[in-house]
């Protein structure tokens, strides 16, 4: 079979972000290889309904398979070639990292080098990965620029992010494989992940009950509607990452290297306050919340904001979905899918 006729792998097809971005790649034709676990951090029926969406397409195909199985993840790359991979599979969440932090080493450290490995002995030609926004951590220079150091993480979940980038340079480095990183800002839209704010806000609000708003509404975060999300990892995945000319070892650029590597933000990049956000989505429903006002969670930062000036220069796009419209999709999804 041809390179350019193999497949693409997506794994956390079943996920939020997996499901959009496998379901892009086929509607441009692309074959699509999903891979999930389907866990239960969340409400597995939902994730089996974003697979049914993606069935009808033939050339996807579904493999249930946990990626933290080393055997099974080596077995996966051996018997099947991919052209690239987009790995999205992941143990999401800042909260839940406070609680089961080995949920976190185990999904996106061990998980990942199994990927990584897959990739190496694969001769994948391009891996484009999740990173996290959540890297920045103790960063409080805004906007955050991917060129920026980012050692100072404030949960287990994004120290296993930071952990993931530096894996993939080292592969990069070593065996030549194409990597790029690309740290989401705060994505929401139809399909979303119940464990956060947009979904769980919604719900309490229909349901009447009253909302929990963290660091007493002070919070601001760089909300990045999904399409755009995709947009931005496809036109990445089109453009294998390569060696920076003008990369130095005396003075090293994080986002960029001697390797095939890079790293982007994709961000919204326009920070919204919490109560802004709040105000939006109580006009979508046409419901007052009831708010429960409460101290910043640990491993929470206050402010979240995306310099996304090197995404815009290399693939020529940025996102500009505006939450007015972002929200309504959503909001329109949501009583959709639970006949509200």
């Amino acid at each position: 079979m041809a390179r350019s006729m193999l497949p693409i792998l997506v794994t956390g097809a079943a996920g939020f972000i997996g499901y959009h971005v496998a379901r892009r790649l086929l509607e441009r034709g692309e074959a699509v290889l999903g891979v999930d676990n389907l866990n239960d951090y969340y409400d597995v029926r939902l994730k089996k309904a974003r697979l049914a969406q993606l069935k009808p397409f033939k050339k996807f195909q579904f493999q249930k398979l946990d990626l933290v199985n080393r055997k099974g993840t080596a077995a996966l790359f051996a018997r099947r070639k991919f052209r690239r991979v987009v790995h999205l599979a992941a143990q999401a969440g800042v909260r839940y990292s406070l609680v089961n932090p080995h949920a976190y080493t185990d999904g996106n450290v061990t998980g990942f080098l199994n990927v990584l490995e897959g990739c190496r002995r694969a001769k994948v030609e391009h891996l484009v990965y999740a990173s996290s926004s959540s890297v920045y951590g103790g960063n409080t220079r805004m906007p955050f620029s991917v060129h920026d150091n980012v050692d100072h993480p404030v949960s287990l979940y994004a120290a296993t992010k930071k952990a993931n980038e530096l894996m993939a340079h080292t592969y990069a480095h070593l065996y030549g494989i194409p990597c790029t990183g690309l740290r989401f800002f705060t994505v929401y839209g139809p399909w979303g992940r119940p464990d956060m704010a947009l979904f769980l806000f919604t719900k309490a609000l229909l349901a009447g009950k009253p909302i929990d708003v963290y660091n007493h509404g002070r919070m601001q975060r760089d909300f990045t509607y999904i399409d755009d999300i995709v947009e931005g990892v496809v036109r990445a995945l089109d453009r294998p990452a390569a060696p920076d000319p003008v990369w130095s070892g005396e003075t090293p650029n994080s986002a960029t290297s001697s390797a095939p590597y890079r790293l982007y933000n994709i961000g919204n990049h326009q920070p919204v306050e919490l109560m802004r956000f709040i105000e939006i989505l109580e006009k979508a429903l046409g419901k007052t919340a009831k708010k429960n006002f409460l101290p910043m969670q640990a491993g929470d930062v206050p402010a979240t904001y995306a310099d996304v000036q090197d995404l815009s220069n290399d693939v020529g796009f940025k996102p500009d979905t505006p939450l007015e419209e972002g929200i309504q999709h959503f909001v329109e999804w949501y009583r959709s899918y639970y006949k509200i």
